[in-house]
């Protein structure tokens, strides 16, 4: 018969090393964008279907013994990243192209500084600070082998 008890099952925790959970959960999106001042082929527009993946911590468990619920993330930053940056082009606050999008009614976003995937990953992740989740980093996947991470110092 095996043991009701997770602790008796996994043998004791050392005292000297208190637990840490992390979860993460990924959420896929689609976006365009541009570099300026950029002499490679990202200073055309172009686009990705991105994957920001979000890394929340907890020192214990809630009473239902989570970090926090996967469904709370998607409906938190999930919902976000679908109102405010899916299917949008991503764009310096200065690009040029921006008044001719706002004229053909295309949906876009301003940052004040390039949407980089670096950028992308520390919006993302301060989306999910202000509503206070446990979030300890962001990785954005731009492409199936490029990604940026941030992670607060």
């Amino acid at each position: 018969m095996p043991p009701d008890d997770l602790a008796y099952a996994l043998g004791p925790t050392a005292a000297a090393a208190p637990a840490t959970y992390r979860v993460t959960k990924e959420i896929p999106f689609c976006y365009g964008h541009r570099l300026l001042d950029y002499a490679g082929k990202c200073r055309h527009l172009h686009g990705h279907n991105g994957r920001a993946v979000v890394t929340l911590e907890a020192a214990g468990l809630d009473a239902l013994g989570m970090v926090v619920d996967f469904s709370d993330v998607k409906r938190v930053i999930g919902a976000w990243i679908e109102e405010h940056l899916d299917h949008r082009m991503l764009l310096h606050r200065d690009d040029p192209v921006i008044p001719e999008l706002t004229r053909l009614g295309e949906p876009f976003v301003t940052l004040d500084v390039n949407p980089t995937a670096e950028n992308i990953a520390r919006l993302i992740y301060q989306q999910g600070e202000s509503h206070g989740l446990p979030v300890v980093e962001v990785t954005l996947w731009e492409t199936p082998t490029s990604f940026a991470t941030y992670r607060p110092g």
